[in-house]
């Protein structure tokens, strides 16, 4: 990510009791990346321009007041606009941290949604539908965050369960449920994580949600395993467990593989592999990964994703 400049932003009261006016700035970060991607597998088959480029832009600012507290600020947002994210942080100190997300998501459990190692993106990158087994939570709401005990995170989510909003605006019927979740981490043993996290997704129906797993470090390796329960209360429940294991080959060069299962009863079973291969060489980085999976969404199909990236640090 590199800082591209300074940006001056002054919001005017738009009356006489200037109550909104604030003065700020932000900083612009952007990359430079460059990606050619094949699809593959008999649900699949996609031909056409199989080169992109990454389009996103990262806004960010903050400062600290009075009390010793300090807040953050993140837009995230593409060329064209089509997606954006925006964070707002309050950091309390010891006493953990307060954000507001509005589309960016990542509340709760879904913070720990995937934690195998991987040396570049997960064996489900690509794979087209919706991966079932891999929790999740709303993409809009609150979270609070605390990590003042040693080797102890949690991570406690509440999702709105709406569409995202500018300020002053409302969305939604407001007949869908709300989310909630908790997610708690663990490092206080060398070179091991220990997680798991509970809760509820909203939506038309509450679906249960839970997740544990670890994973641990030694030398170059890293080796972790993850067991994942959806539980909808209209449908059936879903189990996935995956695993994976990544090694640092030496300070420029990693690789990983990984595996999951995904079973639902009265379905066929959903079955997820994939490899990445990350090098980088000053400025440079070069990184490829190739994903396959089987009855993506526990119905009988076949998909395949591979993908070369160049990336540049200016």
């Amino acid at each position: 990510m590199t800082n591209i400049k300074k940006i001056g932003l002054t919001a005017l009261a738009g009356s006489l009791i200037a109550t909104t006016a604030m003065a700020g700035s932000l900083s612009v970060s952007g990359g430079a990346k460059l990606s050619h991607t094949t699809k593959g597998g008999t649900s699949d088959p996609a031909t056409g321009n199989n080169w992109g480029m990454q389009k996103a832009m990262t806004f960010s600012g903050g400062g600290e007041l009075d009390n010793g507290h300090s807040v953050s600020l993140t837009h995230v947002m593409t060329v064209e606009g089509a997606q954006s994210s925006s964070l707002l942080t309050y950091d309390m100190g010891d006493a953990g941290k307060i954000m507001f997300t509005d589309g960016a998501g990542g509340l709760g459990i879904a913070g720990i949604d995937d934690l195998m190692p991987t040396a570049v993106e997960e064996p489900w990158d690509g794979l087209g539908g919706t991966k079932n087994g891999y929790v999740s939570q709303a993409s809009s709401g609150f979270e609070y965050t605390n990590t003042s005990v040693d080797g102890v995170k949690i991570e406690i989510g509440y999702g709105t369960s709406q569409a995202a909003n500018d300020d002053g605006g409302v969305s939604g019927t407001g007949a869908t449920n709300s989310s909630d979740s908790v997610a708690v981490q663990y490092t206080g043993i060398e070179g091991a994580n220990i997680f798991f996290g509970t809760g509820t997704l909203g939506g038309a129906t509450e679906t249960d949600v839970d997740t544990v797993g670890a994973t641990y470090s030694m030398g170059g390796a890293t080796f972790g395993v993850q067991s994942s329960t959806v539980d909808p209360a209209a449908t059936a429940e879903e189990e996935t467990l995956a695993y994976s294991v990544s090694f640092a080959v030496n300070d420029d060069l990693s690789i990983s593989y990984g595996e999951s299962t995904t079973e639902l009863s009265g379905s066929v079973d959903q079955e997820i592999k994939g490899i990445s291969i990350g090098y980088s060489m000053g400025g440079l980085s070069v990184a490829m990964h190739a994903n396959e999976g089987d009855n993506i969404g526990n119905t009988a199909n076949n998909y395949k994703h591979t993908e070369l990236s160049v990336s540049f640090a200016f």
